[in-house]
């Protein structure tokens, strides 16, 4: 006899309900089980690894051996999880459509989607989870038997999805691969939790790959280098005067580099009149070009074993030399030792007023300055330092007090080495956006 509500219908009761509900107990059971197993499985810390080595078990053993094969011990879980999990709703449903008949779509929907949902959620997945967690170990060698037996039922279906995956995670891999040095710098840039020198480090170990060697290098003006034809105490005194451990030898000119002097090559020999032959103690000279990337150059000095090698240009001519040490501080910023003296490349005189070395990388200048690495660009043509930019931007020779406008910046000549700009005056209009001056 059917009794009948606005909503629904209630069917008369039949024995196969009996065994519908009997086997949403079993496939609910079952469903908890394996959701246990792979939290279980997957929460066990080093210290339980590391007991269950120590039991002599068959269970323990079973342990090890599945978590031995990760890949196909999830994938394992999964299948049947899911198998469970939807063999759990198929019944469910059925049961339902076999207590009552529906008048509303809405009713309908509340009872087997939401209401199903929820039952399957808390007794299949969340409460097996919690309790699998608080007991991992227990939970993992009471499994691990019937988790065998699975993985050996499932192991093609598993060995497919696996095999699927694979192949999504390597599209993705190449993906990521593709991701610009700009977008992982903005990445570090945004980033709230690090300190400002984490930043500068991260932000060099991202540019790394993408800064060339002519960047970085000691320009062939400021080289501390010695000529062959000096006798053995002015090679000692320019040795110890400039604080290097290596220095150069040219014939004639920088141009022509014939060796690299290990001040260490020369300690067995300090009691050596002026006529000893030091030529003979000069290594091989590394040469590099000078748009050699900086990370293959870091390698390269590994597996040679050498911490210096002079930057040529592609007639041969030297540029100046760059060690390992400007390498490294290119991530990690300036390294002093207590050989180093104060080389400070520029002085600030007030809040936007600073006087910079002429020779001064104007990458290093932005940096200081605060201002963004493209923002001399427009000007600087192949310039790399702050006096290169305004004999760029004058397309002549400068004369002290001549000053230039760049954006927000106005550059004066300082001083002068000759013709060589040797001081910048800079001063920083950080209102320029109100009033905008003229570019040189």
């Amino acid at each position: 006899m059917e009794d009948s509500f606005h909503w629904v219908t209630f069917l008369p009761f039949s024995t196969a309900l009996i065994w519908e509900i009997v086997l949403l107990g079993v496939l609910l059971c079952l469903s908890a089980f394996v959701s246990g197993l792979e939290v279980a499985y997957f929460s066990l810390s080093p210290n339980d690894v590391s007991l269950l080595h120590k039991t002599d078990s068959r269970s323990a053993k079973t342990v090890l051996k599945l978590l031995g094969i990760e890949d196909y011990l999830l994938a394992t879980i999964l299948i049947a999880n899911n198998l469970f999990n939807i063999c759990a709703v198929i019944t469910a449903n059925a049961i339902v459509d076999g207590i009552v008949r529906f008048h509303s779509t809405v009713t309908e929907f509340v009872v087997k989607t939401v209401l199903l949902t929820f039952i399957l959620l808390l007794f299949g997945e969340i409460m097996p989870k919690l309790v699998a967690k608080a007991h991992a170990r227990k939970m993992a060698q009471l499994g691990a038997l019937p988790l065998m037996m699975l993985q050996k039922l499932f192991r093609p279906f598993a060995w497919l999805l696996i095999r699927s995956s694979n192949s999504i995670n390597k599209k993705v891999s190449l993906k990521r691969e593709n991701i610009s040095l700009d977008e992982i710098s903005d990445a570090i840039e945004i980033t709230s939790d690090q300190s400002v020198e984490e930043k500068r480090i991260l932000t060099g170990i991202a540019n790394f790959i993408n800064t060339e060697v002519e960047e970085i290098m000691r320009p062939r003006v400021d080289m501390i280098a010695v000529d062959t034809d000096a006798d053995f105490p002015t090679v000692c005194r320019t040795v110890t005067e400039s604080g290097y451990s290596r220095i150069p030898v040219y014939q004639e000119s920088l141009d022509h580099i014939k060796g690299i002097l290990y001040v260490k090559d020369l300690l067995p020999h300090l009691e050596e009149g002026s006529d000893f032959s030091w030529q003979k103690l000069a290594r091989e000279p590394y040469f590099v070009p000078e748009h050699k990337k900086i990370n293959d150059l870091f390698t390269e000095f590994q597996n040679n074993k050498i911490h210096i090698a002079i930057v040529v240009d592609e007639y041969g001519s030297t540029l100046g030399l760059v060690s390992l040490e400007d390498i490294l501080e290119e991530i990690i910023g300036e390294i002093a030792d207590e050989s180093d003296v104060d080389q400070s490349y520029y002085t600030q005189l007030g809040p936007d007023i600073y006087v910079f070395e002429g020779k001064t990388h104007v990458l290093d200048f932005l940096k200081v300055i605060g201002l963004d690495d493209q923002y001399l660009d427009e000007f600087k043509g192949d310039s790399e330092t702050i006096a290169g930019v305004m004999m760029e931007a004058k397309r002549d020779f400068l004369k002290k007090g001549d000053t230039l406008q760049f954006h927000c910046l106005t550059l004066t000549v300082e001083a002068l080495d000759g013709r060589r700009i040797s001081k910048i005056r800079v001063h920083i209009d950080r209102k320029y956006h109100l009033h905008e001056p003229e570019t040189p």
